[in-house]
């Protein structure tokens, strides 16, 4: 088949996938069309967590006239199917059992219990398979998975306000209107797609934030807040509500959903936190402040995306914002008063 036709319905595979952004984590996004003879007869995504996959999903979707053209379908799907039993049974099985004639993969799954089993399943029940398909904007998509699989760390997005004279909070440390509302429901947003939202003491007990998505649908993330002598107040919202994880050094029993992680602040804490974060399977960080988190990230090269919000505030002293090393601005948005910037890390790009 000419390659352009893999293209065009691998694209509309990764339109599908994107659909269950922050609701399939710890699982990768994944969609999946049915090809026959040049017609969708099927597709499918991975909707929720520990639900059906999206192979199953499209062929589930399969209308009752065409289903007895599955077996000369070819099956486009963004990721390679999976091999094991997990929350689902193995999807590489299920196509098999299908006889689905052919199959076209967008990447390769580089998870341990995968990498390469799903493939084999397939050639060795004789179907054609064929790799490689906008192979980078697939494993673009699920960048969450494959870095926290890959570099045993979660995916780490950094965002901040500042106005335009670089400044994120005023000259007392106390936090100052910089965005404006249609960018706040944009931030609650970009909440809604990770596992979790990171802020350090000072934010903590200078804000009395919420770090929740009240501005928008889906679930909230885990908060992860550095506290290293529990100085968030008991009454502070970070006590109660979503679940909350306190990086401390104390000894302190679980509080209403705040749970205490001791960790050595002796010894230097990223590498503490990262492995903290990997052992809980949390995939994604959203790492909201404040100053002094943001500079230890950017200056351990720890990140992948940064999101800075520019708004139109005058004022003129203040808490600078971090400088980003090694960022490439990826994109440009406007939303009324407000300029988003979108950085990547083109380091950790190069070493990934």
């Amino acid at each position: 088949m000419d390659s352009s036709f893999d293209e065009f319905y691998m694209q509309r595979c990764l339109q599908l996938a994107k659909l269950g952004a922050g609701n399939v984590a710890p699982n990768p996004m994944v969609g999946a069309v049915l090809v026959y003879e040049g017609r969708i007869i099927g597709e499918g995504y991975h909707r929720q967590y520990g639900f059906a996959h999206a192979e199953v999903n499209c062929v589930h979707s399969v209308k009752p006239e065409d289903q007895h053209l599955i077996p000369a379908a070819t099956m486009y799907v963004s990721l390679e199917p999976c091999a094991h039993y997990g929350k689902t049974p193995p999807c590489a099985e299920l196509i098999v059992s299908q006889q689905i004639s052919t199959v076209v993969i967008g990447c390769v799954d580089t998870f341990s219990q995968v990498a390469g089993k799903g493939i084999g399943i397939l050639k060795a029940a004789g179907i054609t398979v064929r790799t490689g398909v906008l192979e980078a904007a697939a494993r673009e998509l699920n960048s969450r998975f494959f870095t926290f699989h890959e570099q045993k760390r979660p995916y780490i997005i950094l965002k901040w306000a500042q106005n335009a004279d670089g400044f994120m909070a005023g000259a007392d440390g106390r936090p100052v209107r910089i965005s404006n509302p249609l960018t706040d429901r944009l931030v609650h947003r970009w909440r809604s797609e990770e596992m979790g939202i990171l802020v350090g003491t000072n934010t903590a007990v200078a804000d009395n934030p919420r770090l929740n998505n009240r501005l928008w649908t889906g679930k909230d993330p885990v908060r992860i807040v550095i506290d290293r002598t529990l100085k968030t107040p008991r009454e502070y919202h970070l006590w109660h509500g979503p679940a909350t994880l306190f990086i401390t050094a104390e000894q302190a029993e679980k509080q209403d959903t705040a749970e205490m992680v001791t960790a050595d602040f002796s010894q230097p804490l990223l590498p503490q936190l990262m492995k903290i974060l990997h052992d809980r399977r949390i995939l994604s960080v959203l790492v909201e402040g404040g100053a002094h988190v943001l500079r230890e990230m950017t200056e351990a090269g720890l990140w992948d995306e940064a999101r800075v919000i520019i708004g139109d505030n005058p004022f003129a002293l203040g808490v600078k914002a971090p400088v980003l090393p090694h960022a490439l601005l990826k994109e440009t948005q406007i939303l009324e008063s407000d300029q988003i910037l979108f950085y990547r890390n083109i380091k950790e790009e190069k070493t990934a």
